[in-house]
């Protein structure tokens, strides 16, 4: 990430030239922020369908290990914290 600039040492033109420059930055963010978001809502859906089949034949949605790993979660045991240690009984 660039330094923030000493705003002082720029003119007018300068600042509305920085401000211009960082929302466009903001606006590609925003756009790859849906588009991320967009392709996670794809992959729960995929992931929601194949856990139901799964139900639907008769199969274990929530393994022992699922269980074991949620009860980790809960009680703060857990390593890294992130979405890696969520249940993830598709694979």
């Amino acid at each position: 990430m660039d330094t923030f600039p000493d705003l002082g040492s720029l003119s007018d033109q300068e600042l509305k030239d920085l401000i211009q420059q960082l929302t466009e930055q903001e606006i590609d963010i925003s756009y790859q922020r849906r588009i991320l978001h967009g392709k996670i809502d794809i992959l729960r859906a995929e992931l929601v369908n194949r856990l139901r089949k799964k139900h639907d034949m008769g199969e274990d949605v929530i393994t022992e290990t699922d269980v074991q790993r949620l009860t980790d979660i809960l009680a703060g045991r857990a390593s890294g914290g992130g979405d890696d240690d969520l249940p993830t009984s598709a694979s």
